[in-house]
């Protein structure tokens, strides 16, 4: 069945597997292509923006994804957790004579809103949707970590920095989709590999460099097998402690890899699935770094689900019956058009930030432990029944029923939210369709007077005193004493860029959340990828790459 995107005008399919699912869940067919779903989902998510203002609480200064201006309450992350309130003291009794997305609304500009979504954090001030990590900073969507600098979705990780989804590793940098590795550099899709500098789609090799789909190999310099002393003779030619040296070193990487195939996918013990990094699932479509999931289309960021359509973020220990939701996980059930929704909940539709057990919600904001509410407001589950099926059908007249929160009611602007950074707009393209735009600080960045040496080696302490400025936004930032530390660990020289930057560079070498029709290069078998038709890269399918991987 073909649909028009009601925003886009993007034609696109409701699926037989779909029409089941919505059937299961008892909601309307998608008004919006996967794409303007996902868009409207991300735009409630600020990841990476921090500000300073004060807890409406206890008044102190403390950090918050909401800047100053932004009309909402705002707890710390402490108070907002503790029993010192309760939300249900701002219930709202629903009127029929008002869109639900307008009461809704009101009810967000009331109740406490968590400052940072963290938990279990020690020396970790400097995170968001981040838990139980000891002494960092800069991370975001990452647990467990220890001693870790400038991740981004990262778990499991110890002594790491500048590193985009990496899991179990430890003293890395700069690495990429790539877990269980140990003391290694500039990696990219790999896997169980040590000691090693800029690999590409590598798995279990120790002492590498500059190598492409190898499997077990050791002492291998650009893909070519060499003596332990050649190696070590070529390495230290290289003179990566220079940043010249290295900023030309990963110039020549980018092209070499051009010369080799690539796997149309990313992912290993599937069954019938398409998109990309998935990995022991089994029919799941249109899915994007998604683990161990079943019967699920138009996930991204997820683990352990079963039963989803078109969430973004989470699972956790487990996820099912769940559509339309953004940070959803952890034993939730029959979950729809929410946004931060976790820890044993059930049967719970357009609430946000309602956690700990809580079931049998609508339209509620910041709840916990609770049952049978609408707009916060407690009811019998008798009551609660009745008038939740009045509202559906009153949101079924005004269009609402069915939709997800709207753009222009987040929380956050768009150029705030991960809407931006998968769905960039301008100025004026957002604010042409009435969503918000956060101005930039009127205050002008620092001109950088310090001259950082070429070599790690000769930098000193005093580093730490300098302000830096981005060589390609001017973006003022600082080297922290422990990460000066780790880089002359790692023998890696002071960056030029600041973390933003250094993070849309590694956001740039991954490949789109889209599929494209492709045939594969060698056998001509048709394929579903992320390579589009337009790039020169050879694409091979998994039969054929793996005939060709050595």
């Amino acid at each position: 069945m073909k649909r028009k995107c009601a925003v886009s005008g993007q034609e696109f399919e409701i699926t037989e597997k779909d029409l089941e699912f919505y059937k299961k869940m008892n909601v309307p067919e998608p008004t919006l292509c996967p794409e303007e779903r996902q868009r409207r989902r991300l735009s409630w998510r600020n990841e990476r923006n921090l500000y300073r203002r004060k807890c409406d609480a206890t008044g102190k200064t403390i950090l918050s994804i909401y800047s100053p201006e932004k009309p909402f309450k705002i707890y710390h992350q402490d108070v907002w957790h503790s029993d010192s309130w309760d939300g249900r003291d701002w219930g709202k009794e629903y009127d029929f004579d008002r869109p639900f997305f307008d009461q809704f609304s009101e009810l967000m500009r009331d109740v406490p809103r968590m400052a940072l979504v963290t938990a279990g954090n020690e020396n970790a001030e400097f995170v968001n949707y981040a838990g139980w990590n000891q002494n960092c900073y800069l991370i975001f969507d990452s647990d467990h970590n220890q001693d870790c600098y400038y991740l981004v979705h990262a778990f499991y990780n110890k002594n790491c920095a500048d590193s985009f989804y990496i899991n179990r590793c430890e003293l890395c940098y700069e690495c990429i989709t790539s877990y269980d590795c140990y003391d290694c550099r500039f990696l990219q899709d790999c896997k169980n590999c040590v000691e090693s500098w800029f690999l590409k789609s590598c798995i279990g090799c120790k002492n590498c460099f500059g190598c492409v789909n190898l499997r077990n190999k050791e002492y291998y310099f650009l893909n070519k097998k060499c003596t332990k002393e050649e190696y070590s003779q070529k390495l230290e030619t290289l003179q990566l402690h220079r940043w010249s040296k290295l900023k030309d070193m990963r110039q020549k990487f980018a092209a070499f890899i051009q010369r080799f195939p690539h796997k149309y996918y990313q992912g290993t013990q599937n069954e019938d699935v398409t998109g990309d990094y998935i990995d022991g699932s089994k029919d799941v479509h249109f899915c994007y770094n998604v683990e161990n999931s079943r019967d699920c289309m138009y996930l991204a960021d997820c683990q352990k689900c079963k039963d989803c359509w078109d969430l973004d973020e989470w699972g956790g220990t487990g996820a099912e019956l769940c559509y339309e939701g953004h940070v959803v996980g952890e034993g939730a059930q029959n979950i729809a058009f929410c946004s931060n929704i976790w820890e044993g909940v059930h049967d719970i539709f357009y609430s946000e930030f309602c956690v700990k057990g809580s079931h049998d919600l609508f339209g509620c904001e910041g709840l916990k432990h609770a049952s049978y509410c609408i707009l916060n407001k407690q009811y019998s589950k008798e009551e609660y029944f009745t008038l939740r099926d009045q509202i559906i059908n009153h949101m079924k007249q005004t269009g609402e029923w069915g939709e997800f929160f709207p753009i222009k009611l987040s929380s956050v602007a768009y150029n705030e939210s991960m809407a931006m950074e998968y769905f960039p707009l301008s100025r004026e393209e957002v604010l042409s369709q009435g969503w918000a735009w956060k101005e930039k600080d009127t205050r002008g960045f620092q001109e950088q007077e310090y001259k950082i040496p070429d070599s790690l080696n000769d930098v000193e302490d005093n580093i730490l005193e300098q302000v830096l400025a981005c060589e390609k936004t001017g973006k003022n930032y600082k080297i922290e004493k422990q990460e000066l530390k780790l880089y002359r660990k790692l023998g890696i020289p002071i960056p030029r860029r600041c973390f933003d930057t250094r993070h849309q560079d590694r956001m740039d070498l991954r490949n789109p959340k889209q599929l494209w029709a492709r045939d594969c290069d060698e056998c001509g078998i048709h394929l579903q990828s992320t390579f589009a038709p337009d790039r020169p890269e050879t694409i091979l399918c998994e039969k054929c790459y793996n005939e060709v991987v050595d």
